[in-house]
């Protein structure tokens, strides 16, 4: 199966349809009358449905199991058509789509089975999804105006050359997938008033988006919280606390991470963990979800 640990639970939907064509009006009018010899069409085929929505991932190998929330499965007569419509809504890491396309096919094929006695004439068509939602296609992936990032590494170590920088590669790929251009980048050493001067430097130049990275855990020279905070307008403490819960389902030490988010004016200032590993999974964790606060910023 495709790998979703690194995924952020969201409210994901997806509507499905199939659609059952008959060959006799008086098939339909059997329907509606309730007089199908094997029983009630519409209850039947719509508890068919449900019960496969939730075992869709058993049919399935490649999907995986997952809490489904909600399904409601709909019918409306046009005709000789029964049209099917399946809703399913989950809080999960992955969508539903073959969830609701598999209660469609369900539903479908149990009306064929159902109305098959009475009716040699009968067809599904249109099986297919209608609608999809939550997740990354329910954010922007790209954004319509420039969002100008800048990254610090504080580290003693790369500055030196004792050890190799993984993160400016790994800061400019994450956010290349969202049209965030890195405009900006430096190693230094951990030296606050060094630090501090670049941030300044920065929201000079009206970068909208600044990473620091190192300097966040609990040893007396990881200083950035107490480095970042007083420069800040107003602390993000949802930022803060997403990364950190991201962080923690994955590694027991994300716990001492003091990763802080806040604004300077217009731009938004991120101070992240100095590993490479604590690096990406904080980007991970953070984007695209972070996004639309370019939305509500003057940039």
């Amino acid at each position: 199966m495709v790998d979703i640990t690194f995924k952020q639970n969201s409210l994901r939907t997806a509507i499905a349809q199939a659609i059952v064509t008959v060959s006799r009006e008086e098939t339909i009018a059997d329907i509606k009358e309730n007089r199908v010899p094997k029983g009630n069409v519409f209850e039947m085929s719509k508890t068919a449905g449900l019960f496969a929505v939730k075992r869709t991932s058993d049919m399935i190998p490649d999907c995986h199991p997952l809490p489904v929330e909600f399904t409601h499965v709909g019918f409306e007569v046009k005709g000789m058509e029964i049209i099917i419509q399946v809703t399913v809504s989950t809080i999960y890491k992955t969508g539903v789509e073959v969830e609701a396309m598999h209660g469609a096919s369900v539903v479908a094929l149990t009306l064929y089975d159902m109305l098959k006695p009475i009716d040699k004439g009968v067809e599904i068509n249109n099986i297919k999804l209608l609608m999809k939602s939550g997740g990354k296609s329910g954010l922007k992936k790209k954004l319509t105006k420039r969002i100008n990032a800048s990254l610090i590494v504080a580290s003693d170590s790369i500055f030196n050359g004792s050890k190799k920088d993984k993160i400016t590669a790994n800061v400019k790929a994450e956010l290349d997938k969202f049209g965030i251009d890195l405009v900006f980048n430096c190693v230094i050493s951990d030296d606050q008033e060094i630090v501090k001067e670049h941030i300044n430097k920065r929201v000079a130049e009206k970068d909208s988006l600044i990473i620091t990275s190192g300097g966040t855990g609990l040893t007396t020279k990881d200083f950035l919280p107490e480095t970042v905070v007083p420069l800040l307008d107003r602390r993000i403490p949802g930022i803060e606390e997403m990364i950190r819960r991201y962080g923690q389902e994955r590694t027991s030490r994300a716990m001492f991470s003091r990763s802080v988010a806040g604004m300077i004016g217009s731009t938004l200032v991120l101070s992240l963990p100095g590993s490479s590993s604590g690096m990406e999974e904080s980007l991970q964790g953070l984007f695209p979800y972070i996004l639309p606060v370019f939305d509500v910023v003057n940039v």
